[in-house]
């Protein structure tokens, strides 16, 4: 994981004195290193070894807000205007999203921060739950 993919807001698993923990960016330093995360308990300082990529999956899209949609082949998850599928409920390891005529592939798993990212990206909105 590198610094310039974290953005405040993102999730992201986190190593907290040997407690695995979720938290959310709250800002990221440059010239430290460091991401300031809310782990739920208080904010702090973290050095980027301590933290992990959230894996995409749909317990974190449902924590997002999204809406399981039914459709005949995989599984297709909607909030608002914006769109994402994938093979199967337990298969995340190709993602397609779409924003209005905006539609983007990915043959790899995702990790949530990176689709934070790109709904930001695609809508101009910080995609939170």
């Amino acid at each position: 994981m590198k610094l310039s993919e974290l953005k405040t807001g993102d999730w992201i698993l986190l190593n907290d004195n040997g407690v695995e923990r979720e938290g959310t960016v709250l800002r990221v330093s440059n010239e430290d290193n460091k991401v300031c995360v809310d782990n739920g308990i208080q904010e702090f300082w973290y050095e980027l070894e301590y933290i992990k990529p959230l894996p995409l999956n749909e317990e974190q899209l449902l924590n997002l807000g999204f809406e399981k949609l039914d459709v005949g082949n995989g599984v297709k998850y909607g909030k608002g205007a914006f769109r994402v599928h994938v093979p199967s409920e337990t298969d995340f390891s190709k993602v397609e999203v779409w924003y209005r005529e905006d539609r983007r592939f990915f043959d790899h798993p995702m990790y949530v921060h990176q689709l934070q990212n790109i709904h930001l990206d695609m809508t101009k909105v910080q995609l939170e739950a």
